[in-house]
């Protein structure tokens, strides 16, 4: 518009100077060059229209300068209502969002990098992703994700990479916990993340080390007054109550994502079912003799044919982790695991949480740090692993309606995070690959259904 405007201020002045130099032509000439004027106005505004910018492309592949907070601006265009195209497999996964210059001025501030184009540009991009041979396709997401982290209210000496990652993409969520659940909270939301939580009632194995300092003790007082306000006499049987409530949400069409000790333990606790395995230090009395060998496999979402850990003094709680003995052979410079290639226009579940700029992600430790091939069911399907090792690190699967996902490790960026480490600070990791697939699974929920085909 402001080279419209120029045009007309410069063929105006013509007509004043021209004019002024001779009144005999001063009428005729007036009328014809208004006659001009507006057609040359028409003709500009009509091009300036076919080149006006209609859509606002965010790349997700190795150009873009902040891929975390590019998942909140994808957030915030959904809060408004306003549907985005999700192109699968188009340079790491991009963004097609209709422009607006609110959209771009958040980019802006987020330093999210974007590009302006036009209507031509955009079309001619869903075209190639639409051609039946390449592996993209167009995934639209319409609804905003209602998202709910299951986390203690009480403060603990570690952190967790959902969080924190929420945090700084700016996208919004609430904490509930055992309360909450068994109130029936959760088929208010669309998507569940579970805390690094233990829910076979040992607190996470800390005892051994841990049961002298005052944070354990207190979080073992919180829990027990928790199980008593429920009727329960163990916390072990709390936590299997709070399990059997997240599968209802599952199976009703929820969506859950855990890391860490909560996906095993998870299991676990649902193959125990009317069952003790838990020690006198963690639950009153011993181990109920022959309860370990009863476990019933066929109530887990991912494992199968583990065995439980009855050893007080052994920081795991099955053999579904991998074994200790890898840190011989692994170490943080050589341990990596390789996103598998889906089919975009067939798989587009898995496909969507594997979008990512790289396919080999840095491997990192945690509690649970992957998962046996072994124990992994053959209905699971796995989106990471590292063959080698014959571990599992990235899984996911469907129960009833809904869908859960497992990630190994604590912390993406953190390789080893002990408890009493600092959180990680993410302005330092924008481009995370691996906390990229956290965040690919929050925006998971807003796909359009009937486009899901797995």
């Amino acid at each position: 518009m402001q080279n419209i405007n120029i045009e007309i201020i410069s063929i105006n002045f013509f007509m004043v100077h021209y004019s002024e130099k001779n009144d005999i032509f001063a009428v005729a000439f007036n009328r014809t060059m208004k006659r001009t004027i507006w057609l040359l106005l028409m003709l500009m505004l009509l091009g300036a229209a076919s080149s006006k910018a209609a859509s606002l492309l965010i790349p997700m592949d190795n150009t873009q300068t902040n891929h975390l907070k590019a998942y909140g601006v994808a957030y915030f265009v959904l809060e408004r209502e306003v549907e985005i195209s999700w192109l699968l497999n188009y340079k790491g996964g991009s963004y097609l969002i209709p422009y607006h210059e609110m959209f771009e001025r958040e980019c802006k501030m987020r330093n999210v990098s974007y590009q302006v184009i036009a209507d031509a540009q955009a079309d001619a991009i869903l075209a190639q992703i639409a051609d039946p041979g390449v592996n993209m396709d167009e995934m639209k997401l319409q609804k905003v994700p209602k998202v709910a982290v299951y986390a203690p209210k009480n403060s603990l000496p570690w952190d967790d990479a959902v969080t924190l990652v929420l945090t700084y993409a700016e996208i919004p969520y609430d904490v509930v916990y055992d309360d909450e659940v068994l109130q029936g909270v959760l088929p208010s939301y669309d998507w569940l993340h579970l805390h690094h939580e233990d829910f076979t009632g040992q607190y996470g194995k800390f005892w051994a080390r841990y049961h002298n300092y005052p944070w354990y003790q207190e979080d073992v007082k919180l829990q027990e007054a928790t199980a008593a306000r429920w009727g329960f006499a163990k916390v072990s049987q709390l936590k299997l109550a709070v399990a059997k409530k997240i599968r209802e949400f599952v199976a009703g069409g929820g969506y859950m994502f855990a890391m860490c000790s909560a996906p095993d333990s998870f299991d676990i606790a649902l193959a125990a079912e009317g069952l003790d395995i838990c020690d006198y230090m963690f639950d009153g009395d011993p181990i109920r003799p022959g309860d370990p060998q009863r476990l019933n496999y066929d109530n887990c979402f991912a494992f199968t044919d583990f065995t439980v850990s009855t050893n007080p003094q052994e920081y795991e709680v099955s053999n579904i982790d991998v074994p200790n003995e890898r840190i011989r052979t692994v170490n943080e410079s050589n341990d990596f695991f390789l996103l598998f290639d889906f089919s975009a226009k067939w798989d587009p579940v898995p496909t969507m949480l594997t979008q990512c700029h790289e396919r080999l992600i840095k491997g990192f430790m945690g509690q649970t740090t992957a998962f046996r091939k072994a124990y992994v069911k053959p209905s699971a399907v796995v989106l990471g692993d590292n063959a080698a090792l014959e571990e599992d690190r990235y899984i996911h699967g469907n129960f009833g309606n809904g869908f859960w996902t497992f990630l190994g490790g604590h912390d993406p960026e953190d390789y080893r995070h002990l408890v009493g480490d600092p959180p990680t600070e993410l302005d330092m990791y924008p481009n995370s690959p691996g906390y990229r697939l956290i965040l690919n699974n929050i925006l998971f929920p807003a796909a359009k259904k009937k486009e899901q085909k797995t």
